[in-house]
């Protein structure tokens, strides 16, 4: 399916997942804006996703900054005009025994996963209720928000991850009469930078179909979502069946 011409921005765009939906996002015609901490890495992503440079821009700086978010959001309306698409990809995952986070590592989190998520959010639904239709894909998590592990304890990620999959529901509903969706992918472990090579063999058995997601597993589902205009408030799970049960 064509994209032609439609805006979306990419939170966590330098590297895994948000890189390769801006690549795949731009190869189906759609001009992009992506966002990450490194200014290098992102200059670097930048030319991977169109070396032309015409149809990507990007931002550096951290979301849970109020003042990046608006950098975010206005190089978005100053490049391209306006904005179609939000992809909020960037997030922290740490996993470690309850009672070893520490209130630094509760800041970091919450200040990313959920700090970020709404001062980027909430300035891209004003922009897409003026012009009366937009999208939203949160991406959050699948086990360790709704089969946990005591391998894996991570209770700040269940925090921070299942609160999205409840604000992707509570948003739907309330933006729907104005031609806005919100929708999340929830991913099972994926293949990206994040995970050691080393580990894959065990990540793998932690998935019903054993083995770990691909990053094209997550892009194809942003695309089949950005797709679907009769979805709504949809959590997708894209996790190899670990949301069906324990194994």
């Amino acid at each position: 399916m064509s994209f032609q011409g439609k805006v979306a921005v990419i939170t966590g765009g330098s590297s895994g997942i948000g890189k390769a939906v801006a690549v795949e996002l731009v190869k189906r015609g759609a001009n992009v804006v992506i966002n990450g901490r490194r200014e290098q890495a992102l200059v670097e992503a930048a030319r991977e996703v169109d070396p032309t440079g015409e149809q990507v821009a990007y931002i550096a700086g951290d979301i849970s900054d109020p003042q990046v978010a608006e950098r975010l959001i206005g190089e978005a309306l100053l490049r391209f005009g306006r904005i179609d698409t939000l992809v909020n990809n960037a997030g922290i995952f740490m996993a470690k025994p309850f009672t070893d986070f520490t209130d630094a590592d509760f800041e970091s989190i919450l200040s990313i996963n959920v700090a970020g998520f709404f001062r980027v959010t909430q300035r891209a639904v004003t922009e897409m209720m003026k012009a009366g239709s937009g999208h939203i894909v949160n991406i959050t998590a699948s086990g360790v928000v709704e089969q946990p592990l005591k391998a894996v304890p991570s209770v700040l990620a269940a925090l921070t991850k299942g609160g999205l999959n409840a604000a992707t529901k509570s948003l739907a509903i309330e933006y729907a009469d104005k031609g806005i969706r919100v929708n999340a992918v929830a991913p099972g472990i994926t293949k990206t930078p994040m995970h050691a090579v080393e580990t894959h063999d065990y990540l793998s058995q932690l998935h019903p179909l054993g083995r770990m997601g691909e990053v094209k597993d997550i892009v194809d589902a942003i695309v089949y979502l950005e797709s679907a205009q009769f979805v709504t408030g949809e959590i997708l799970h894209v996790d190899g069946g670990q949301n069906a049960g324990h194994w």
